[in-house]
């Protein structure tokens, strides 16, 4: 055959893989920058499948390589090392070697058909970039859900949807609300972060509510039912007789809505509050009380 690789390598078609890779090397070297015509090398990887490739020497032509990139090093700078260089030293990375046994040369077509392939995708997708607000809600809102209208600082007006039971400074995320993508890539999010506003009354442990409630002296003394306030609404609590200052009642179910279902509880702590003017009558009690002399709240501490 005219163009028997073989046969251009000097080699029997009986030749061993290491045969021919020393033929092809020898061939390779000898075509240099002196040569007046270019050699055709065979690379044969395969019996199946010889390819040759071309060794540039006297052509006018650029080489496709230098038109993707310069390779020319210039003058009084030293020279690159590429990872050829190291593919045999000891303790190499073992992925810098070359399975197909010419661990001296490129596959220039792979490396263009790689760079060409990238190009040709188009640009990388890419996901736009977050943007984070905060914002406050009333201390009611948070704790029983509420839908809010914001506007982002573009004008662009959203609902928000505040679930039962968020938490200051819990963040809250509106799906591809943020920058847009680049490349056809999918929007960032907005990131609300929530800032509860305190309550007068309520003050929130967990997922529970505790609330302090001044009662009078005579409710103190002879119990009674009282109305209380919820985060839900007002309910009515039975008050037993003889209820002390610092005394601390449940209603079960009225705190704020848990994740997993259900809800926490709402605990009272009870405070007895006199009349802000004096009244002689109760004065007159007080001071006629006989038993009440004796009575000494701070016995505990020695008094």
């Amino acid at each position: 055959m005219a163009n028997d690789p073989y046969k251009t390598l000097g080699v029997a078609k009986i030749a061993t893989q290491k045969e021919i890779q020393s033929a092809y090397r020898k061939l390779a070297k000898s075509c240099t920058r002196t040569s007046t015509r270019a050699t055709k090398v065979p690379r044969i990887v395969s019996r199946r499948s010889p390819r040759p490739i071309r060794c540039w020497a006297t052509r006018t032509s650029v080489p496709v390589s230098t038109r993707v990139r310069s390779m020319a090093r210039e003058p009084n700078k030293p020279p690159r090392n590429y990872y050829r260089e190291y593919a045999g030293a000891p303790g190499s990375d073992a992925r810098y070697q070359n399975s197909s046994g010419f661990s001296d040369f490129t596959d220039t077509d792979d490396i263009f058909s790689s760079f060409f392939s990238r190009r040709d995708r188009g640009p990388m997708r890419a996901k736009g970039r977050d943007l984070q607000f905060s914002m406050e809600v009333n201390f009611l809102d948070a704790v029983n859900g509420s839908k809010e209208k914001i506007t982002l600082p573009d004008g662009t007006v959203l609902d928000l949807q505040v679930p039962p039971g968020t938490q200051q400074g819990q963040t809250l995320r509106l799906r591809g609300k943020g920058d847009p993508g680049s490349g056809g890539g999918p929007a960032g999010d907005a990131l609300i972060e929530i800032h509860v506003r305190p309550h007068p009354v309520f003050t929130r442990d967990g997922d529970d509510i505790r609330i302090e409630m001044p009662i009078s002296l005579r409710e103190a003394i002879l119990g009674g039912k009282v109305n209380v306030p919820t985060v839900s609404g007002s309910v009515m609590l039975t008050l037993p007789p003889h209820s002390n200052t610092g005394k601390t009642l449940r209603l079960k179910g009225k705190g704020v809505a848990k994740r997993g279902g259900g809800n926490g509880d709402q605990y009272i702590t009870l405070k007895i509050m006199l009349p802000d003017a004096a009244d002689p009558e109760l004065t007159a009690f007080a001071t006629s009380w006989v038993a009440g002399q004796a009575h000494s709240p701070r016995r505990a501490w020695g008094d």
